[in-house]
């Protein structure tokens, strides 16, 4: 999935995604959409673990990232996340999110998000589902 034109977008101004590090890689399958994020200071809890609503996050925006490069010109939001942690991951880690694309409707797209941390290891599982909408046109 060709992630460019979203990671220009993003990019262009401060947002979650940039806050929390998270960096979003094209991959050549066309229903898997990928991301990863260093455990720093930014996405840590005081323990010095990922926090699990980092994690929510970040598999949230590369699910979110993936619906925008399916349906170039609409808006995606995610309307619902629910997700499962399984392993703490250490401050100076990377975890990577592998989001696979489960149903794509006209309106609403289903995601299986799935966090890795630099083993292999699964760290959390999460669905996410993104509402695709139409941008409203300006009357001018």
């Amino acid at each position: 999935m060709d992630v460019e034109n979203i990671k220009e977008i993003i990019e262009r101004q401060p947002n979650l995604s940039t806050a929390l590090g998270m960096n979003f890689i094209s991959t050549p399958d066309d229903d898997l959409c990928m991301a990863t994020m260093t455990v720093d200071e930014r996405n840590r809890q005081p323990f010095g673990f990922l926090s699990g609503g980092a994690s929510l996050a970040l598999a949230e925006n590369v699910a979110g990232v993936g619906s925008s490069a399916l349906c170039p010109g609409k808006i995606c939001v995610g309307i619902n996340v629910s997700g499962s942690h399984v392993k703490a991951v250490a401050e100076g880690d990377t975890v990577t999110a592998l989001a696979h694309l489960v149903q794509k409707g006209r309106k609403l797209h289903v995601w299986n998000v799935e966090v890795v941390n630099s083993a292999g290891e699964l760290i959390s599982t999460v669905t996410v589902t993104n509402y695709v909408i139409s941008p409203q046109k300006s009357k001018n």
